[in-house]
């Protein structure tokens, strides 16, 4: 029995593992490669030039590598690059790069994409990450691992999320938010840090405190930012974790939210 639906539209030089499954009514064009065990439901359209990885499941009604509304596109061979065991659910949008950054769109493996989720041209999403639905990226943002991102939080172009933290639903970014921190609002406040989800990942109980610690330095002691990623340098040579939270402040562009 055939793993492809007769009722599906595939291009001649699309590359397709030989244990793919596609449903009814998918168009999967050309420059388009799909790695082994990835199931593609019905009504989808994959445009290349894309690669997927293996183990992916894609649902009903989404829109994977097509050409970005971005009005500096012309048309050039830009990329799509989607790793791994990743889920992406209904009506989920995902654009491919634009030639005046990175030329491609990468999704990493082992996401979670809900529901009416849109990733824009040049964004990177790593990985373990979820996006809960209506979450919409814009053009060249950057989301670290093990993020999540509730539901219909809003994203500005080259905004960096980092790892490891934490979006309230409605949330709309319009500055960096460094590691571990969760932000809520419109603008988007710092409000904690995502110590949930470090509880849930087996966080030691010394690493948790030494973010505590951190986190008010940075957000609650009147130090300004540069003053205060100084005095964290001992405790980042101790702790690889508040080492991350520091460089993820040390290398923003856009500023921090607060």
């Amino acid at each position: 029995m055939s793993l492809i639906d007769p009722r599906a539209i595939i291009d001649p030089s699309a590359r397709l593992a030989a244990n793919v499954q596609v449903g009814p009514w998918t168009i999967i064009g050309p420059d388009v490669e799909i790695g082994e065990g990835t199931v593609v439901a019905s009504h989808v359209v994959i445009r290349g030039p894309t690669v997927i990885g293996r183990d992916n499941k894609i649902y009903q009604f989404t829109s994977i590598g097509e050409d970005t509304p971005d009005l500096k596109y012309r048309g050039e061979p830009t990329r799509l690059l989607v790793g791994d065991r990743n889920v992406i659910r209904e009506g989920v949008t995902i654009h491919r790069g634009t030639v005046q950054d990175r030329g491609e769109t990468c999704i990493g493996s082992d996401n979670l994409l809900m529901a009416y989720v849109h990733v824009g041209h040049d964004s990177v999403i790593d990985n373990h990450c979820i996006l809960v639905n209506n979450t919409a990226l814009a053009g060249h943002v950057h989301v670290g691992d093990y993020a999540i991102l509730s539901g219909y939080t809003l994203v500005h172009q080259y905004c960096h999320i980092g790892p490891y933290s934490f979006t309230a639903m409605g949330t709309a970014i319009g500055k960096d938010v460094p590691a571990f921190v969760t932000v809520a609002g419109n603008p988007a406040e710092a409000r904690s840090m995502n110590f949930e989800g470090m509880r849930r990942r087996g966080f030691a109980p010394a690493t948790v405190q030494a973010l505590r610690r951190a986190y008010k330095l940075v957000y609650r002691s009147g130090l300004t930012v540069d003053q205060a990623v100084e005095q964290l340098a001992d405790s980042a040579r101790e702790h690889a974790e508040v080492a991350l939270f520091r460089d993820s402040i040390r290398h923003s562009t856009r500023g921090i939210t607060r």
